[in-house]
């Protein structure tokens, strides 16, 4: 139960984080910004995210973890409530700074969450079931978001976001057991943890990897709706098909990368290369460009359990300090992505921005590369 429980704890945080996506335009259209403006929705807790995650686990010392998350949830309530009631595109973003500090929290501590739960051979499994809240927050949270928005305003989507936090936050507090940790992390922990070469790689690989989809997704529904053709009341069923491919992504990717790290790295950066591709290849055919959305779904969802399996492989004596870069790794990049992204649509259009998100996955498939045939030998875990 401990371990579902953690699946709902990141399906909260993603759903949380992601729930612009579905609701971009309309929040645009409320609050009087851009499209790309309107992005800033993503920047601004990612980036913040990138910056609390170390500072989280640092800060934290020796307090029981199972406590850390239970404030984190409280703060996240408050954060989500805020966003509801926000009379203006300021307001918004002030709500987003506490999301993006819940973000790096609550990631921090659950991508060890499996180790301290289950015993070794099981870890691979509940690191599946953990971070497959990421791929059920696109099947559940955000395409329910974008309903509940199109139905009664997406004030309505946050008011309910805020809602199931607190049901989240109940069932933790009665399912979790302690969560003791042996060592605080200090700061010459993070530092030392950097001298890794093998998390470094990986560290690169995961901000090209998260960079280039978001670049390119935070903007789906402008694509969807003005290259692809659908109408409005299709995008919650598309991006329902999208979390529906993610979750079986996430647990192939999951199985696979805790035998060959490497090679299911690989898979990913080529799945998502060749997807974008594909969708600037269908462009007017909303058919075309539903069947890609649902192939996009399907390679994106094994990336957060392939890069976390990969940071667990390749820190196994310092996992909060690594775990901590990875969230900021992944968090920067999605900052990095849907600011660039926002830069592109409003300056050259959602076609090259899809193009130059591409570019940066061709980046991230030859790091991948690099890392197979680095660690591919006798006694490597890729």
């Amino acid at each position: 139960m401990a371990v579902a429980c953690g699946g709902l704890a990141t399906f909260a945080i993603v759903t949380t984080e992601m729930l612009p996506v579905g609701l971009l335009t309309s929040i645009a259209d409320t609050v009087g910004a851009s499209t790309g403006t309107a992005g800033l929705l993503l920047t601004v807790p990612a980036l913040l995210a990138a910056l609390f995650a170390p500072l989280v686990v640092v800060a934290a010392g020796n307090i029981d973890r199972r406590h850390i998350l239970s404030v984190l949830f409280v703060l996240l309530i408050a954060a989500n409530l805020a966003s509801a009631l926000a009379p203006s595109m300021a307001w918004l973003l002030a709500s987003r700074v506490l999301v993006g500090l819940c973000m790096g929290g609550i990631w921090a501590i659950s991508g060890t969450l499996a180790v301290r739960l289950v015993p070794a051979a099981s870890v691979g499994l509940a690191t599946s079931i953990i971070f497959g809240g990421v791929a059920a927050a696109s099947v559940l949270g955000v395409p329910l978001g974008a309903l509940i928005g199109d139905l009664a305003g997406w004030r309505m989507a946050f008011g309910s976001m805020a809602i199931l936090a607190a049901i989240v936050l109940a069932l933790h507090l009665w399912s979790m057991p302690s969560l003791p940790v042996g060592q605080s992390v200090s700061v010459r922990g993070l530092r030392d943890a950097l001298s890794n070469q093998r998390l470094r790689l990986g560290l690169i690989l995961t901000m090209l990897l998260v960079a280039g989809h978001f670049m390119a997704f935070t903007f789906v529904r402008p694509w969807l709706l003005a290259v692809s053709g659908f109408h409005p009341e299709w995008i919650g069923a598309l991006l329902f098909a999208y979390g529906t491919a993610g979750i079986a992504g996430n647990f192939i990717a999951g199985v696979n990368a805790a035998r060959r790290a490497g090679w299911t790295l690989i898979v990913i950066a080529a799945g998502l290369a060749t997807t974008l591709l594909l969708l600037v290849a269908t462009s007017g055919g909303t058919w075309g460009g539903a069947l890609v959305l649902v192939l996009w779904g399907l390679a994106y969802g094994g990336v957060s359990v392939s890069v976390m399996t990969w940071t667990m492989k390749a820190a196994p004596k310092a996992l909060e300090p690594a775990t901590a870069w990875s969230v900021t790794a992944f968090n920067s990049a999605i900052a990095a992505g849907s600011f660039m992204g926002g830069n592109v649509v409003d300056r050259y259009g959602l076609h090259t921005n899809v193009l130059a998100a591409c570019g940066l996955l061709v980046l991230a498939l030859c790091v991948a590369a690099a890392i197979q045939y680095r660690y591919a030998r006798p006694g490597a875990f890729a």
